[in-house]
C-alpha cells in the first residue's frame, strides 16, 4: 500500500475568508430589526430616614445652687440629612440617693439640619442644667455622675 501526502496551499484571502466563516458560525450571526420601546422602572424609597445620636456636654463639678451651660452635638451616620427639632432631657444620677428631681433643664429648641455622614456636628440651641439648693442634705450627690438622656423630635 502506498501512502500519498496531500498538501494544500492556501492564499491569504482564502485564510481570511475561512477565518471569517468560522467566526460567524462559531460566534453566531445575528440579524435584527430596529423598533421603538417603552417601559418603566420602580423601587420604593427607604422606610426610615435613619437616626441621629445626640450628645450633651457640660462642665463637671456642679454644686447645689449652681448651673452649667449645656451644649449639644450630633452624629448622623445615614445617607440623608436629618432634622433635630426640640431636644428633651431626662436626668438620672449614679447614686440612687442623689435625687434626679434636684436637677432641672428645660427643653431646648434647636431646628438644626444635620448633614449625612456627620460626626460631632454642633447643634443650635443651648440648655442650662441647674442643681437645686434644697433644705435637705445633698451629700449623696457628691461625686455622683449626672446623666442627661436626650430625645429630639
Amino acid at each position: 500500500m502506498s501512502t500519498k501526502k496531500l498538501t494544500f496551499k492556501l492564499g491569504r484571502k482564502t485564510v481570511a475568508a475561512l477565518t471569517a466563516g468560522f467566526l460567524i458560525i462559531g460566534g453566531g450571526a445575528y440579524a435584527y430589526w430596529t423598533t421603538t420601546s417603552q417601559g418603566t422602572g420602580a423601587a420604593p424609597n427607604a422606610a426610615s430616614n435613619g437616626s441621629i445620636v445626640l450628645t450633651a456636654s457640660f462642665a463637671p463639678g456642679l454644686t447645689p445652687g449652681a448651673s452649667a451651660a449645656v451644649s449639644y452635638t450630633a452624629d448622623n451616620p445615614g445617607t440623608s440629612s436629618l432634622q433635630v427639632g426640640t431636644i428633651s432631657h431626662v436626668v438620672s444620677t449614679s447614686n440612687p440617693l442623689c435625687l434626679p428631681a434636684d436637677f432641672t433643664i428645660t427643653n431646648v429648641p434647636s431646628n438644626t439640619t444635620v448633614p449625612a455622614g456627620s460626626d460631632d456636628f454642633p447643634i443650635a440651641g443651648a440648655g442650662t442644667l441647674s442643681f437645686a439648693d434644697t433644705s435637705v442634705n445633698q451629700d449623696a450627690c457628691k461625686s455622683a455622675i449626672v446623666t442627661l438622656t436626650l430625645t429630639a423630635n
